[in-house]
Protein backbone atom coordinates (compact mmCIF):
# COMPACT_ATOMS: atom_id res chain seq x y z
CA UNK A 1 0.00 0.00 0.00
CA UNK A 2 1.10 3.65 -0.97
CA UNK A 3 1.19 5.73 2.15
CA UNK A 4 0.78 10.19 1.80
CA UNK A 5 2.88 11.20 3.97
CA UNK A 6 3.07 14.80 2.46
CA UNK A 7 -0.56 15.61 2.63
CA UNK A 8 -1.27 18.19 5.09
CA UNK A 9 -3.57 18.19 7.88
CA UNK A 10 -4.83 21.17 9.12
CA UNK A 11 -4.60 20.44 13.44
CA UNK A 12 -5.94 24.03 14.35
CA UNK A 13 -9.26 23.55 16.28
CA UNK A 14 -8.39 20.15 17.44
CA UNK A 15 -6.59 21.30 21.22
CA UNK A 16 -3.57 19.87 19.70
CA UNK A 17 -0.81 21.26 22.19
CA UNK A 18 1.72 21.63 19.21
CA UNK A 19 -0.16 23.79 17.66
CA UNK A 20 -1.33 26.44 20.34
CA UNK A 21 0.92 29.09 18.51
CA UNK A 22 0.87 32.24 17.04
CA UNK A 23 -0.49 33.20 13.59
CA UNK A 24 2.50 32.28 11.00
CA UNK A 25 5.01 30.37 13.15
CA UNK A 26 6.42 26.27 12.07
CA UNK A 27 6.40 24.62 15.60
CA UNK A 28 8.83 21.76 15.09
CA UNK A 29 9.52 21.18 18.90
CA UNK A 30 7.27 18.96 20.91
CA UNK A 31 7.68 15.22 20.12
CA UNK A 32 4.55 14.53 18.16
CA UNK A 33 3.78 13.69 14.66
CA UNK A 34 2.33 15.78 11.76
CA UNK A 35 0.84 12.70 10.26
CA UNK A 36 -2.51 10.83 10.39
CA UNK A 37 -1.71 7.41 12.49
CA UNK A 38 -1.61 4.09 10.47
CA UNK A 39 -5.12 3.28 8.50
CA UNK A 40 -5.56 0.44 10.76
CA UNK A 41 -5.52 2.14 13.88
CA UNK A 42 -8.04 4.49 12.91
CA UNK A 43 -10.19 1.85 11.55
CA UNK A 44 -10.16 0.14 15.01
CA UNK A 45 -10.57 3.30 16.71
CA UNK A 46 -13.68 4.12 14.07
CA UNK A 47 -15.29 0.48 14.99
CA UNK A 48 -15.17 1.28 18.61
CA UNK A 49 -16.71 4.61 18.57
CA UNK A 50 -19.70 3.24 16.74
CA UNK A 51 -20.30 1.02 19.34
CA UNK A 52 -21.70 4.38 21.41
CA UNK A 53 -20.86 2.86 24.90
CA UNK A 54 -17.58 4.27 26.64
CA UNK A 55 -17.93 2.34 29.91
CA UNK A 56 -15.12 0.80 32.20
CA UNK A 57 -12.83 -1.54 30.30
CA UNK A 58 -10.35 -4.31 31.20
CA UNK A 59 -7.18 -5.21 29.53
CA UNK A 60 -7.91 -8.10 27.33
CA UNK A 61 -5.54 -10.93 26.69
CA UNK A 62 -5.12 -10.05 22.94
CA UNK A 63 -3.19 -6.52 24.34
CA UNK A 64 -0.60 -8.28 25.97
CA UNK A 65 -0.16 -11.25 23.50
CA UNK A 66 0.13 -8.36 20.98
CA UNK A 67 2.75 -6.50 22.45
CA UNK A 68 4.48 -9.94 23.21
CA UNK A 69 4.27 -10.29 19.76
CA UNK A 70 5.76 -7.48 18.57
CA UNK A 71 8.87 -6.96 20.43
CA UNK A 72 9.44 -11.07 19.51
CA UNK A 73 8.74 -10.75 15.96
CA UNK A 74 10.74 -6.83 15.33
CA UNK A 75 12.74 -6.87 18.13
CA UNK A 76 14.57 -10.37 19.20
CA UNK A 77 13.44 -10.32 22.51
CA UNK A 78 10.86 -12.56 24.10
CA UNK A 79 8.58 -11.69 27.40
CA UNK A 80 6.04 -13.77 28.94
CA UNK A 81 2.33 -12.06 28.68
CA UNK A 82 1.86 -11.89 32.42
CA UNK A 83 5.10 -9.64 32.80
CA UNK A 84 3.61 -6.88 30.74
CA UNK A 85 1.13 -4.17 32.90
CA UNK A 86 -0.85 -1.97 31.20
CA UNK A 87 -0.32 1.94 32.24
CA UNK A 88 -1.88 5.50 30.92
CA UNK A 89 1.13 6.78 29.88
CA UNK A 90 5.19 6.22 29.97
CA UNK A 91 6.02 9.27 31.98
CA UNK A 92 2.70 8.62 34.61
CA UNK A 93 4.30 5.14 34.55
CA UNK A 94 7.91 6.23 35.47
CA UNK A 95 6.50 9.15 38.11
CA UNK A 96 4.59 5.85 40.03
CA UNK A 97 7.99 3.81 39.96
CA UNK A 98 9.84 6.53 41.06
CA UNK A 99 7.65 6.96 44.40
CA UNK A 100 7.17 3.52 45.16
CA UNK A 101 11.16 2.09 44.51
CA UNK A 102 13.12 5.32 46.11
CA UNK A 103 12.13 6.93 49.27
CA UNK A 104 12.51 10.81 49.66
CA UNK A 105 15.88 12.93 49.21
CA UNK A 106 17.22 10.05 47.02
CA UNK A 107 19.21 10.21 43.89
CA UNK A 108 18.45 8.81 40.48
CA UNK A 109 20.77 8.69 37.72
CA UNK A 110 20.03 10.04 34.31
CA UNK A 111 22.25 10.30 31.78
CA UNK A 112 22.29 13.76 29.93
CA UNK A 113 21.06 15.50 27.83
CA UNK A 114 18.23 13.44 28.26
CA UNK A 115 14.19 13.66 27.93
CA UNK A 116 13.87 16.68 29.95
CA UNK A 117 10.81 15.18 31.72
CA UNK A 118 13.20 12.59 33.36
CA UNK A 119 13.66 15.98 35.83
CA UNK A 120 10.00 16.68 36.54
CA UNK A 121 9.24 12.85 37.73
CA UNK A 122 12.57 13.02 40.11
CA UNK A 123 12.20 16.68 41.40
CA UNK A 124 8.07 16.91 41.79
CA UNK A 125 8.37 13.74 43.41
CA UNK A 126 11.28 14.65 45.57
CA UNK A 127 14.35 13.11 44.70
CA UNK A 128 17.18 14.67 43.34
CA UNK A 129 18.93 14.12 39.51
CA UNK A 130 22.05 13.18 39.38
CA UNK A 131 23.76 13.67 35.86
CA UNK A 132 26.22 11.08 33.78
CA UNK A 133 26.88 13.65 31.47
CA UNK A 134 27.14 11.81 27.96
CA UNK A 135 30.36 12.45 26.27
CA UNK A 136 30.25 13.88 22.60
CA UNK A 137 32.22 12.29 19.96
CA UNK A 138 33.10 13.49 15.96
CA UNK A 139 29.20 11.30 15.09
CA UNK A 140 27.62 11.07 18.43
CA UNK A 141 27.86 10.61 22.00
CA UNK A 142 29.56 7.89 24.26
CA UNK A 143 29.63 6.95 28.14
CA UNK A 144 31.77 8.22 30.38
CA UNK A 145 32.36 5.19 32.36
CA UNK A 146 34.72 6.11 35.03
CA UNK A 147 31.60 9.00 36.24
CA UNK A 148 29.10 6.62 35.81
CA UNK A 149 30.94 4.28 37.98
CA UNK A 150 31.58 6.87 40.59
CA UNK A 151 28.09 8.06 40.92
CA UNK A 152 26.41 4.50 40.84
CA UNK A 153 28.44 3.47 43.69
CA UNK A 154 27.06 6.26 45.73
CA UNK A 155 24.40 4.47 47.78
CA UNK A 156 22.20 7.35 48.23
CA UNK A 157 21.65 6.56 44.40
CA UNK A 158 19.06 3.71 43.77
CA UNK A 159 17.57 4.27 40.23
CA UNK A 160 18.20 5.44 36.91
CA UNK A 161 16.11 6.37 34.42
CA UNK A 162 17.94 5.06 30.82
CA UNK A 163 16.41 6.23 27.59
CA UNK A 164 17.16 3.65 24.77
CA UNK A 165 17.03 4.87 22.15
CA UNK A 166 18.52 8.27 23.44
CA UNK A 167 16.54 11.01 23.24
CA UNK A 168 17.20 13.94 22.06
CA UNK A 169 20.10 12.69 20.02
CA UNK A 170 18.81 9.68 18.64
CA UNK A 171 21.65 7.36 19.91
CA UNK A 172 20.89 3.41 19.54
CA UNK A 173 23.05 2.18 22.60
CA UNK A 174 24.86 -1.39 21.35
CA UNK A 175 24.17 -4.74 23.07
CA UNK A 176 27.50 -4.14 24.89
CA UNK A 177 26.83 -0.76 26.26
CA UNK A 178 23.50 -1.60 28.46
CA UNK A 179 25.40 -5.08 29.19
CA UNK A 180 28.16 -3.10 31.57
CA UNK A 181 25.19 -0.31 32.24
CA UNK A 182 23.37 -3.48 33.65
CA UNK A 183 26.61 -5.54 35.38
CA UNK A 184 27.26 -1.98 37.10
CA UNK A 185 24.33 -1.27 37.85
CA UNK A 186 23.72 -4.68 39.67
CA UNK A 187 26.93 -4.34 41.46
CA UNK A 188 25.48 -0.95 42.76
CA UNK A 189 22.21 -2.25 43.96
CA UNK A 190 20.76 0.09 41.39
CA UNK A 191 17.26 -0.53 39.62
CA UNK A 192 17.19 0.59 36.09
CA UNK A 193 14.21 1.75 34.23
CA UNK A 194 14.37 2.10 30.57
CA UNK A 195 12.54 4.07 28.37
CA UNK A 196 12.01 2.80 25.42
CA UNK A 197 9.20 5.19 23.60
CA UNK A 198 11.37 5.73 20.62
CA UNK A 199 12.48 2.07 19.97
CA UNK A 200 10.45 1.52 16.78
CA UNK A 201 11.30 4.74 14.97
CA UNK A 202 14.86 3.65 14.13
CA UNK A 203 16.11 4.57 10.78
CA UNK A 204 15.71 1.54 7.67
CA UNK A 205 18.96 -0.80 8.17
CA UNK A 206 19.26 -0.04 11.81
CA UNK A 207 17.75 -1.90 14.82
CA UNK A 208 17.59 -1.42 18.55
CA UNK A 209 18.83 -3.20 21.66
CA UNK A 210 16.43 -3.52 24.46
CA UNK A 211 18.08 -3.59 27.86
CA UNK A 212 16.03 -6.43 29.22
CA UNK A 213 17.79 -8.47 26.26
CA UNK A 214 21.36 -7.44 26.58
CA UNK A 215 22.13 -9.92 29.46
CA UNK A 216 20.29 -11.61 32.13
CA UNK A 217 21.44 -9.41 34.38
CA UNK A 218 19.79 -6.64 32.75
CA UNK A 219 16.40 -8.49 32.39
CA UNK A 220 16.86 -8.81 36.11
CA UNK A 221 16.83 -5.70 37.20
CA UNK A 222 14.97 -3.89 34.90
CA UNK A 223 11.75 -2.26 34.17
CA UNK A 224 11.03 -1.46 30.18
CA UNK A 225 8.20 1.56 29.13
CA UNK A 226 7.01 1.12 26.24
CA UNK A 227 4.25 2.79 24.18
CA UNK A 228 2.65 2.73 20.54
CA UNK A 229 2.43 6.33 20.99
CA UNK A 230 5.64 8.49 19.37
CA UNK A 231 5.77 5.69 16.71
CA UNK A 232 1.83 5.75 16.12
CA UNK A 233 0.92 9.27 17.33
CA UNK A 234 -1.54 7.86 19.28
CA UNK A 235 -0.47 9.67 22.70
CA UNK A 236 -3.53 11.23 23.09
CA UNK A 237 -5.13 8.28 23.89
CA UNK A 238 -3.03 7.53 26.79
CA UNK A 239 -1.90 4.06 26.95
CA UNK A 240 1.18 2.04 27.22
CA UNK A 241 2.74 -0.61 29.13
CA UNK A 242 5.79 -2.00 31.76
CA UNK A 243 7.51 -4.82 31.65
CA UNK A 244 8.94 -6.49 34.62
CA UNK A 245 10.74 -10.06 33.96
CA UNK A 246 11.44 -10.32 37.55
CA UNK A 247 8.14 -11.23 39.71
CA UNK A 248 8.87 -9.47 43.35
CA UNK A 249 9.71 -6.10 41.14
CA UNK A 250 7.24 -6.74 38.68
CA UNK A 251 4.93 -6.89 41.91
CA UNK A 252 6.18 -3.69 43.29
CA UNK A 253 5.20 -1.30 39.79
CA UNK A 254 2.06 -2.99 39.58
CA UNK A 255 1.12 -2.37 43.15
CA UNK A 256 2.52 1.50 42.53
CA UNK A 257 0.91 1.78 39.58
CA UNK A 258 -2.31 0.60 41.06
CA UNK A 259 -2.44 3.14 44.03
CA UNK A 260 -1.61 5.83 42.18
CA UNK A 261 -4.90 5.18 39.67
CA UNK A 262 -2.99 4.69 36.41
CA UNK A 263 -3.52 1.18 35.48
CA UNK A 264 -6.61 1.83 33.74
CA UNK A 265 -7.59 2.14 29.75
CA UNK A 266 -9.22 4.05 28.25
CA UNK A 267 -12.21 3.04 25.93
CA UNK A 268 -10.07 3.23 23.06
CA UNK A 269 -6.11 2.80 23.89
CA UNK A 270 -6.84 -1.10 23.83
CA UNK A 271 -8.12 -1.68 20.43
CA UNK A 272 -5.68 1.20 18.96
CA UNK A 273 -2.28 -0.37 20.59
CA UNK A 274 -3.56 -4.05 19.54
CA UNK A 275 -4.24 -2.84 16.02
CA UNK A 276 -0.87 -0.97 16.14
CA UNK A 277 0.78 -3.78 17.00
CA UNK A 278 -1.12 -6.09 15.09
CA UNK A 279 -1.35 -4.74 11.25
CA UNK A 280 0.77 -1.70 11.89
CA UNK A 281 4.19 -2.80 10.34
CA UNK A 282 3.68 -1.72 7.10
CA UNK A 283 2.99 1.14 7.52
CA UNK A 284 5.58 1.93 10.40
CA UNK A 285 8.23 0.87 7.90
CA UNK A 286 6.86 3.14 5.52
CA UNK A 287 7.16 6.02 7.87
CA UNK A 288 10.33 5.23 9.18
CA UNK A 289 11.66 5.46 5.14
CA UNK A 290 10.27 9.33 5.09
CA UNK A 291 11.68 10.13 8.38
CA UNK A 292 15.09 8.77 7.55
CA UNK A 293 14.65 11.21 4.21
CA UNK A 294 13.88 14.09 6.45
CA UNK A 295 16.79 13.70 8.68
CA UNK A 296 19.19 13.16 5.77
CA UNK A 297 17.61 16.54 3.67
CA UNK A 298 18.39 18.19 7.28
CA UNK A 299 21.80 16.85 7.58
CA UNK A 300 22.67 17.64 3.77
CA UNK A 301 21.20 21.53 3.81
CA UNK A 302 23.08 21.97 6.68
CA UNK A 303 26.67 21.10 5.51
CA UNK A 304 25.74 23.40 2.24
CA UNK A 305 23.73 26.21 3.76
CA UNK A 306 24.67 26.64 7.68
CA UNK A 307 28.08 24.47 8.13
CA UNK A 308 28.37 26.38 11.88
CA UNK A 309 25.68 23.87 12.28
CA UNK A 310 25.97 20.25 12.53
CA UNK A 311 23.68 17.18 13.27
CA UNK A 312 24.71 14.82 15.67
CA UNK A 313 24.46 11.64 13.81
CA UNK A 314 21.84 9.33 15.57
CA UNK A 315 19.70 6.85 13.94
CA UNK A 316 16.69 6.63 15.93
CA UNK A 317 13.48 9.00 16.42
CA UNK A 318 12.38 11.97 14.59
CA UNK A 319 14.02 14.31 15.97
CA UNK A 320 17.46 16.49 14.91
CA UNK A 321 20.00 16.93 17.47
CA UNK A 322 22.08 20.57 16.61
CA UNK A 323 24.76 21.42 17.66
CA UNK A 324 24.72 25.36 17.52
CA UNK A 325 27.68 25.67 19.82
CA UNK A 326 29.95 27.63 16.90
CA UNK A 327 26.61 30.33 17.47
CA UNK A 328 25.71 30.54 20.45
CA UNK A 329 25.99 28.52 23.50
CA UNK A 330 22.64 30.45 24.90
CA UNK A 331 20.57 28.08 23.50
CA UNK A 332 17.36 29.31 25.54
CA UNK A 333 18.35 32.84 24.04
CA UNK A 334 19.33 31.60 20.63
CA UNK A 335 16.01 29.87 20.19
CA UNK A 336 13.88 32.82 21.52
CA UNK A 337 15.95 34.75 18.50
CA UNK A 338 14.50 32.33 16.12
CA UNK A 339 11.41 32.20 16.48
CA UNK A 340 11.18 36.22 17.17
CA UNK A 341 12.70 36.56 14.12
CA UNK A 342 10.95 33.84 11.65
CA UNK A 343 8.50 31.89 13.78
CA UNK A 344 10.32 28.93 14.14
CA UNK A 345 9.91 27.17 17.36
CA UNK A 346 12.36 24.46 18.06
CA UNK A 347 13.27 23.33 21.88
CA UNK A 348 16.02 24.85 23.36
CA UNK A 349 18.81 22.48 24.46
CA UNK A 350 19.41 23.21 28.03
CA UNK A 351 16.14 22.04 29.10
CA UNK A 352 17.84 18.79 28.42
CA UNK A 353 20.52 19.02 31.14
CA UNK A 354 23.61 20.95 31.39
CA UNK A 355 24.98 18.96 28.53
CA UNK A 356 22.36 20.32 25.72
CA UNK A 357 24.02 23.76 26.23
CA UNK A 358 24.23 25.38 23.06
CA UNK A 359 21.98 22.91 20.92
CA UNK A 360 18.51 22.81 19.67
CA UNK A 361 16.02 20.00 19.14
CA UNK A 362 13.81 20.21 15.87
CA UNK A 363 11.20 17.97 15.01
CA UNK A 364 10.94 16.65 11.31
CA UNK A 365 7.87 13.94 11.84
CA UNK A 366 6.19 16.33 9.54
CA UNK A 367 5.86 16.72 5.59
CA UNK A 368 8.96 17.44 3.72
CA UNK A 369 7.94 21.03 2.50
CA UNK A 370 7.10 22.02 6.53
CA UNK A 371 10.95 20.70 7.26
CA UNK A 372 11.97 22.87 4.03
CA UNK A 373 10.30 25.72 4.88
CA UNK A 374 11.84 25.26 8.91
CA UNK A 375 15.22 24.77 7.33
CA UNK A 376 14.73 27.98 5.53
CA UNK A 377 13.90 29.84 8.60
CA UNK A 378 16.58 28.59 10.28
CA UNK A 379 18.89 29.69 7.82
CA UNK A 380 17.28 33.19 7.47
CA UNK A 381 17.34 33.71 11.21
CA UNK A 382 20.76 32.56 11.65
CA UNK A 383 21.83 35.02 8.62
CA UNK A 384 19.60 37.93 10.08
Amino acid sequence: MVYDFDAVTNRSGTNAYKWEIGAGELPMWVADMDFPTAPAVREAIERRAAHGVFGYSVIPPAWNSAIVAWWQQRHAVIFSPESVIFCAGVVPAISSMIRKLTTPAEKVLVQTPVYNIFFNSICNNGRFPVENPLQRTADGYEIDWTDLEQKLSNPQVTLMLLCNPQNPGGIIWGREDLSRIGALCARYHVTVISDEIHCDLTDPGYDYVPFASASDTCRAISITCVAPSKAFNIAGLQGAAVIAADEALRHKVWRGLNTDECAEPNAFAIQAAIAAFTVGGEWLDALRMYIAANKAMVRGYLQQELPEITMVDGHATYLCWLDCRQISRDDLQLAADIRQKTGLFLSNGSQYGAAGAGYLRMNVACPRHMVEDGLDRLRRAVRL
